[in-house]
């Protein structure tokens, strides 16, 4: 497992749950379910000022009837987190992370579904959303940002419709 994702993860309904708890909370989410559609999503925002914490969530949603999410801060030790005093780093680190936790959870889901699946269950994890947008002081990162997500394997979604990471996300940090 990657040092970043060690520790728990928030859930408002399960509370603090290890990563391998999170994967099975989602696959049991499906199994509620199963002949629904659900996308899984990841998603990052960050505090300002000069000790920024970076909550990354992972939603899971059924499509249209909700869904759960679960969420981790991630902090970095004061030496390192100085360089995320400028918002354009921060922003920078929010896409990093929002990858790396999708590039990890992706990997192992699809393990654990290849267990139970008998090709019943339909889902796609394919989306990221970055709380970056075509107005406002993030216009000159998109192409960037998007670029990265697309580099990664995963689809960006940019305001409005990164909901995960400009209001899940947002709400935490």
């Amino acid at each position: 497992m990657r040092k970043t994702f060690q520790g728990y993860f928030y859930n408002p309904t399960r509370g603090n749950l290890l990563a391998n708890e999170v994967l099975d909370e989602m696959l049991n989410y499906i199994q509620e379910k199963p002949e629904k559609f659900y996308d899984i999503i990841v998603g990052c925002d960050s505090s300002s000022g000069e000790n920024p914490y970076f909550p990354v969530v992972v939603a899971i949603l059924r499509v249209g009837e909700g869904g759960r999410f679960f969420l981790k801060k991630i902090k970095y030790p004061r030496p390192q987190n100085r360089k995320f005093i400028h918002w354009r780093n921060r922003i920078l680190q929010e896409v990093l992370l929002s990858c790396d936790l999708a590039l990890f959870l992706r990997e192992d889901f699809q393990k654990k579904i290849q267990e139970i699946d008998n090709g019943k269950l339909h889902y796609q994890f394919r989306y990221i959303h970055a709380d970056i947008g075509e107005n406002g002081q993030t216009k000159d990162m998109v192409k960037e940002l998007t670029g990265l997500i697309l580099g990664n394997g995963f689809e960006p979604k940019i305001k409005p419709e990164s909901f995960v990471a400009s209001v899940v996300a947002d709400r935490y940090s």
